[in-house]
C-alpha cells in the first residue's frame, strides 16, 4: 500500500485563451482546499475558461475497459507530453513528477466552465447491484487528492496546435498566477471525457435493456433496440478519426446512424406526451389501482415490463445522441483553428437543449409515479387475498423507487477527466464525472 499523505502534486493552470487575473500568492504549496478555492476565484476572474491540471501516481488497480485509449501520435497524447516536457524543463517539482514517464493526469473544469456543456451531459454512473452507488474511473483518485500537497507549476510555455487544430500555446502572467494558454488540450481533454461518459452511459443501457428484452420477447422493441445499437460502430470510427485530426466521409455511415438516433428520440418523445397525458388524467389526492395505472404504463408494477424498456432505449437513444453532439463540437472547432474552445462550447449547449429537456421530462414522470398512492383492488370480496397483498406491497415498493434514480441538474459542480498516460506516451481517457 503506497501512503500518499507526502505526495507532491504539480498543478498547472491551464487557459484556452490569454488572460489576466489578480495575484493570489500561490507561489508556495497548498492543500486541495485551498486549490479548489484557487479554480473558483480563477473561473470568476477569468474572461477565458480555466482548468487545473494535476499529475498523481498512475494507481495499480485500473479498470482499462471504462476508457478510450488514444496512441502516442494523438493530438491530445502529443500535447500532454509537449507540456510535461517544456515543464519539466523549468520546474524541478514536474520533472520529477513525470520522469517515469507514467501517471495519473486530472484536468478540473470549474463548475461555471462546466454549465457551457449543459447540465445533463456529465452525470455520474449507476453501479450495478447496489442502491445509490455510482461509477469511479479510478478508484483511488480521490484520496490521493485529499492527502495530496499542490505546488503550481508556473514556468511551463506549453507547445502549440493540436495536430493542425491551430491554437498556439504560451504563458500569461497575472501577478503570481501564471496561466499556461493550452486551449486544444482542455478541448481534447473535455471531448473524449465527455464521449467516454456518454459510451458509458450506453453500455449501461444496454445491458439494462438486453436483460428486459429477454424477459418480454417484444419483436418491435426488439427491433428499435438493434437499430440503435447498430449506430455504435459508425459512431466509434468517426470518433477515433475526428480525435486523430482526420476528416469524417460518407463511408462511415454517420449520417444513417444519426437518423436512426432522431427516430428514437421522436418515439421518446412521444411515449413522454403521452405518459404526462396520463397522469394528468389521474384524480388527484386518490389512490390509484395498479390495473389503472399498468394500461398507460404496461409492466411499471413488475421488475421488467415495456414501461422499463421503453426508458432505457430512451436513456440508448439519449447517450449516443450526446456521442455525435460531442463529435460535431469538435469537428466544428477544429474547422476554425482560432475560436476552439468557444465553438466547441457553443455547439454542445446549443444542441444538447433538446437531450435536457427530455432527460427532464422523462425524470418529472418519474417523480410523480413514485409519489403515487396505490389502491386495493375494487371487488365484492372484504379482504384482500395473500396473492393480492403480495403484489400490491411489491409494486408500492417498485413504484416508489422509480424516483430514486432521477438525478438531480439544479447543483453545478466541477468536472473531472481523468487521464493514465503510459511510458509510450498513449493515454487512456476516462468517462469525465462531477468532480
Amino acid at each position: 500500500m503506497i501512503d500518499y499523505r507526502k505526495t507532491i502534486v504539480p498543478v498547472w493552470t491551464l487557459a484556452t485563451g490569454d488572460v489576466r487575473v489578480p495575484a493570489f500568492g500561490a507561489d508556495e504549496a497548498m492543500t486541495a482546499e485551498r486549490l479548489a478555492e484557487l479554480r473558483g476565484v480563477l473561473a470568476g476572474l477569468a474572461d477565458e475558461p480555466v482548468a487545473t491540471l494535476e499529475v498523481h501516481p498512475l494507481p495499480d488497480a485500473l479498470d482499462r475497459g471504462r476508457g478510450i485509449p488514444l496512441d502516442a501520435v494523438s493530438p491530445l497524447a502529443q500535447h500532454l507530453s509537449q507540456l510535461i516536457t517544456q515543464s519539466a524543463s523549468g520546474s524541478s517539482v514536474a520533472a520529477k513528477a513525470t520522469a517515469g514517464g507514467e501517471g495519473l493526469y486530472r484536468m478540473v473544469v470549474p463548475a461555471k466552465v462546466a454549465a457551457q456543456f449543459g447540465q445533463g451531459i456529465v452525470r455520474p454512473m449507476a453501479a450495478k447491484g447496489a442502491d445509490g452507488a455510482i461509477h469511479s474511473a479510478l478508484m483511488n483518485s480521490t484520496g490521493i487528492a485529499a492527502q495530496a500537497k499542490f505546488v503550481p507549476v508556473g514556468q511551463a510555455t506549453a507547445a502549440g496546435a493540436a495536430g493542425g487544430a491551430g491554437a498556439t500555446a504560451g504563458v500569461a502572467v497575472g501577478g503570481s498566477v501564471a496561466l499556461t494558454v493550452a486551449a486544444p488540450l482542455v478541448l481534447m481533454a473535455v471531448a473524449v471525457g465527455v464521449s467516454a461518459n456518454a459510451d458509458a452511459k450506453r453500455r449501461q443501457a444496454i445491458e439494462h435493456i438486453t436483460e428486459l428484452l429477454e424477459q418480454l420477447k417484444e419483436e418491435k422493441l426488439e427491433g428499435e433496440h438493434s437499430e440503435l445499437d447498430g449506430c455504435r460502430d459508425a459512431i466509434d470510427k468517426a470518433t477515433a478519426i475526428l480525435l486523430d485530426q482526420g476528416k469524417l466521409g460518407v463511408s462511415l455511415g454517420l449520417d444513417s446512424a444519426v437518423h436512426a438516433i432522431n427516430t428514437a428520440l421522436g418515439a421518446a418523445d412521444r411515449r413522454l406526451a403521452r405518459w404526462r397525458s396520463a397522469l394528468d388524467k389521474l384524480p388527484d389526492g386518490e389512490a390509484v389501482e395498479i390495473d389503472t395505472l399498468a394500461k398507460s404504463f404496461p409492466g411499471v408494477d413488475e421488475q421488467g415490463g415495456a414501461f422499463r424498456a421503453h426508458l432505457e432505449l430512451a436513456a440508448l437513444a439519449i447517450a449516443l445522441k450526446r456521442r455525435v453532439i460531442v463529435l460535431q463540437a469538435v469537428e466544428h472547432a477544429q474547422a476554425e483553428p482560432g475560436n476552439l474552445f468557444k465553438n466547441f462550447a457553443r455547439v454542445l449547449k446549443t444542441d444538447q437543449q433538446r437531450l435536457d429537456e427530455l432527460e427532464s421530462g422523462i425524470a418529472g414522470v418519474l417523480v410523480r409515479l413514485s409519489a403515487l398512492e396505490l389502491a386495493r383492488p375494487n371487488g365484492l370480496r372484504p379482504v384482500f387475498t395473500t396473492g393480492e397483498v403480495d403484489r400490491l406491497m411489491r409494486a408500492a415498493h417498485r413504484i416508489r423507487r422509480l424516483g430514486a434514480g432521477v438525478a438531480d441538474n439544479s447543483h453545478r459542480t466541477d468536472v473531472a477527466v481523468e487521464i493514465a498516460r503510459d511510458r509510450d506516451g498513449s493515454v487512456l481517457v476516462f468517462p469525465a464525472l462531477p468532480a
